[in-house]
Formats: structure tokens, C-alpha cells, sequence
């Protein structure tokens, strides 16, 4: 598959012809707020399941689950979800993906976009765009998506991921903290003045309005197999978001501006009985 005629709704600027790609999805068994996390029953299907059969409506070339756990990879088995087992002991999902990635013996230009595997709401279109960036931005590293934020509440929440773009389009820093803040214009004067105008119209964004980060991403394979020998970033640790350690080291980052938010994901138990009830719905 050369390429496959797209046009995406969720933002400006996404090329026509999308390039081949493969989303691979990292699959950890354990987790703190909700164990067995991808294996959540929703609506008979375990969480996994449904986000690789979500990311198989998008144009990907091939969807693979890289679990690090035998009970996931017989879970996708049994729904027909291609699996690979990785090592349980790696620190992050990219660290995962990257050997996924060797595993699968992908070319190191062969573009891999990472979904979460608690995204069971994903948008196939979303993963079109964030695929899509590469190719139209060849001076980029890795994509990643942003959407305006449409809440005070959300703007000053640390557990919402904010991203400053450049005038290029890539994006100057991911922070937890409320990023631009307006000095002259504080707390509700600036997010009145700001966010207002910048819901509307994505396009006027760039860099100077608040924007949510959403965490899908892109890469060649050859640089997700290098990302993990990179040395961890100051502002990495700081802020825990991995996504730092590229621009730290100089590898920018282009960013898909999309029109409205993802679908919610699923962290805790709370999460879990809202996206059932959604889909039940």
C-alpha cells in the first residue's frame, strides 16, 4: 500500500495521500489504579481488543498489540489481534514499542504510530493525521496531536498535559503547569481573553493559545529503536513526561492541531465504568 487517499475533519493541513504505517500498541499487564488494566472487560470485549479493532478502521498497514504479559497475548489470540510478547522489564511503553519494533523487523524509515492500549475510544482518524505528519514534516523526529483546551479547570490541571508550539508548527515544551501564561493578564482574565477566542478557529493557534496534548505519536522506527539509549532529560524527570527527553536532545516534534477532543481514556475504575457506559450507549 503506497499510499491512501485521506482527508481528515479533526484539523488543518493533514496531506491527501497517507503514508504506510504500522500502530503498535503497548500492553502492560500491571497497574497501580486498575489492575489487569488491558484486559477490562468492556461490553464483551477485553480493553485491548477494542482499541486495536478501534485502530484497525484507520489506514494502517498492520495493527499489532506488544503486550509483555502470555495472558494478553492470549486474549488477542482469541479475538483475532495480532501480538507480540516483549520483555517485562521494560521502564516505558516506547522502551516496549522499541523492541517491538526489532521484533517485528521493521525498516528504520518505516513509520510507527503508538496508541495507547487504554484508548478504547481512539479516533481512527486521529491516528491518520499524527501518521500523516512525518512525511509532510520531514525535519521532525516524531508527531504527536493537540487540541484546544476548553476549560479553565483544564488549563490549570497538572494531570492535563499542556504543549507551547513554535512558529514552525513543532512544539517548543510540554509542561503539566498552565503554559502560555499571559504575565500581564492572570488566572481568569487571561483564560477569558485567550481560550474564548482560540475554541473556534484551531488554525490560530499555534503557540499562542492554550492546547491539550494528546498522547498518540509517531516515529520512524529507527529512531524509536534509538529513543531508549538516549539519556533521560532534567525536564523529563521533572515534569515525568517522557516526550522531553527528544526535544532535549534536539529532536523536534511536529504537532496535528485536531478540532475536538479524543474520546476518554481509561486510568481508573472510575474511567473504566464510563467508557462501558459509553459504549453501551
Amino acid at each position: 500500500m503506497s499510499g491512501v487517499s485521506a482527508v481528515s475533519s479533526l484539523g488543518e493541513g493533514q496531506p491527501a495521500e497517507l503514508p504506510r504505517f504500522t500502530v503498535l500498541i503497548p500492553a502492560r499487564l500491571a497497574s497501580s489504579r486498575l489492575p489487569n488494566k488491558p484486559l477490562a472487560d468492556i461490553a464483551g470485549q477485553p480493553m485491548v481488543v477494542r482499541v486495536a479493532r478501534r485502530a484497525a478502521l484507520s489506514a494502517a498497514a498492520r495493527v499489532v498489540v506488544a503486550a509483555d504479559d502470555d495472558r494478553i497475548l492470549r486474549a488477542c489470540a482469541d479475538h483475532g489481534v495480532e501480538a507480540v510478547l516483549t520483555r517485562a522489564d521494560h521502564a516505558s511503553g516506547s522502551d516496549r514499542l522499541a523492541q517491538a519494533c526489532t521484533d517485528l523487523g521493521l525498516d528504520g524509515d518505516d513509520i510507527v504510530v503508538n496508541v495507547q492500549g487504554d484508548e478504547p475510544l481512539i479516533d481512527p482518524e486521529l491516528i491518520n493525521a499524527v501518521a500523516a505528519l512525518l512525511p509532510a514534516r520531514p525535519e521532525a523526529r516524531m508527531g504527536t496531536a493537540a487540541h484546544a483546551i476548553a476549560s479553565l479547570a483544564d488549563f490549570t490541571n497538572p494531570n492535563v498535559v499542556k504543549v507551547v508550539l513554535d512558529g514552525r508548527g513543532l512544539a517548543h515544551y510540554f509542561s503539566r503547569a498552565p503554559i502560555p501564561w499571559a504575565r500581564d493578564l492572570p488566572g481568569v482574565a487571561w483564560w477569558d481573553g485567550a481560550a474564548a477566542a482560540a475554541v473556534p478557529a484551531v488554525p490560530t493557534l499555534a503557540g499562542f493559545a492554550p492546547l491539550r496534548h494528546v498522547g498518540i505519536y509517531s516515529y520512524r522506527a529507527g529512531f524509536l529503536r534509538q529513543f531508549p539509549s538516549l539519556a533521560p532529560a532534567p525536564t523529563e524527570a521533572l515534569e515525568a513526561l517522557e516526550q522531553l527527553r527528544a526535544l532535549w536532545h534536539g529532536h523536534p516534534i511536529a504537532v496535528h492541531l485536531a478540532r475536538t477532543p479524543p474520546g476518554p481514556g481509561v486510568d481508573t475504575p472510575e474511567d473504566l465504568e464510563r467508557v462501558r457506559s459509553l459504549i453501551a450507549g
